[in-house]
């Protein structure tokens, strides 16, 4: 029995149909899944939608995995621009409507949160207009998750409007502090970008915390690696995300490795268990 709940994000499965994808993490020994609505993962402008959530909400109370729902499908919303648009394009409006699908969905999967992020300022966008449109984006999600009673999951990522925990920090200050407006972070983000040691920097944060992505990373790199081949020192971090009372999904974010699911889930687990076993 292990202190964190671990779970593994279904676009580390893009070549598994989710029924598939969700009985192989379960059958592996997760706790959860991080589901990525995409095309064919649960597409949330397909028709059917409501049928469709009730499956996959049947479906995961029958294998017992808790969820959380993410938003970074890259093509979902334009088949021609990777995650465009976002908050902060001229053209924002379906990015709205897919957040606040999202949070529907969310809503009826019993999800432990709905992560987001800000995304890449547009060319021609200037930072105060960026920066306008973002908050008010977000206040607009978090209005409707407040009222649907998801907490929000807003996540850092290098490159974006929003790229460091400082950042977050700022938005969530002119947002006015809601209740539901959390953080998702990615482990490896703190040791590609924060300055503080990534132990330091999850405790740091830890009383925010809605929903972790963990993978392996380096120093001044953004690329999701497996464990143990990168330079994150795993055992303190898992002992910090425990020390400050997660009790959320620990998801692992591997998204280029479907060619492999099965086998890099498996392995994965394994090692954030020894890991844990470790930190104890």
């Amino acid at each position: 029995m292990t202190a964190l709940r671990y779970g593994y994000g279904t676009n580390g499965f893009a070549n598994h149909r989710l029924g598939d994808a969700l009985a192989v993490i379960a059958g592996l020994g997760y706790t959860g899944v991080a589901l990525t609505l995409d095309h064919d993962h649960l597409d949330p402008f397909a028709a059917g939608l409501a049928r469709r959530v009730a499956e996959v909400a049947d479906r995961l109370r029958d294998l017992g995995l808790g969820v959380v729902v993410e938003t970074g499908a890259r093509y979902l919303l334009d088949p021609w621009r990777k995650h465009a648009p976002t908050l902060l394009h001229d053209d924002r409006k379906l990015r709205l409507e897919f957040l606040h699908r999202a949070v529907a969905v969310g809503a009826d999967l019993g999800a432990e949160a709905v992560s987001f992020w800000s995304g890449v300022r547009p060319d021609g966008v200037d930072d105060r207009t960026a920066w306008s449109r973002l908050v008010d984006g977000c206040a607009d999600v978090t209005a409707a998750a407040t009222a649907a009673g998801v907490p929000l999951g807003f996540e850092p990522e290098p490159g974006m409007e929003v790229a460091d925990l400082d950042g977050w920090r700022r938005l969530r200050a002119d947002l006015g502090e809601p209740a539901m407006f959390g953080l998702t972070l990615d482990i490896g983000h703190c040791r590609c970008l924060e300055p503080l040691p990534v132990p330091q920097c999850v405790a740091a944060v830890a009383p925010h915390l809605v929903n972790v992505q963990i993978d392996d990373m380096r120093r001044g790199v953004h690329e999701h690696l497996e464990f143990g081949t990168g330079e994150i020192d795993f055992p303190p971090v898992l002992r910090a995300l425990i020390d400050g009372g997660y009790r959320g999904l620990v998801a692992v974010e591997l998204p280029r490795h479907s060619h492999a699911a099965p086998t890099v889930a498996r392995e994965s687990l394994a090692f954030l268990r020894a890991a844990e076993k470790e930190a104890q």
